[in-house]
């Protein structure tokens, strides 16, 4: 039963699987609305997309280390991964 869509796409718009999610979206919407000029309208969009990526990146390479599974924390963990993070990284400065 084809959907019109890849496996990819299926992946990015799953909450389960995309963290990122709402970054993804807002950066979408952004494009549409800002076609002929994205690169510059949009740039914070896409900074806060791969800053994300690159932020559950590190964490699933950490979690991966300890052993912990998922890699992935389900996304009613995430909320205290991140909230834990900015604590350690606050008390760092």
């Amino acid at each position: 039963m084809p959907t019109g869509k890849n496996i990819p796409d299926l992946r990015l718009e799953s909450p389960e699987t995309n963290p990122c999610l709402k970054e993804h979206r807002l950066s979408m919407k952004c494009i549409a609305e800002n076609y002929k000029d994205k690169e510059k309208a949009c740039a914070i969009y896409f900074d806060n997309y791969k800053a994300c990526k690159k932020f559950w990146s590190n964490v699933i390479y950490e979690r991966r280390q300890q052993g912990l599974t998922p890699y992935l924390p389900l996304p009613d963990e995430r909320e205290k991964i991140k909230s834990d993070y900015l604590s350690q990284f606050k008390k760092n400065k």
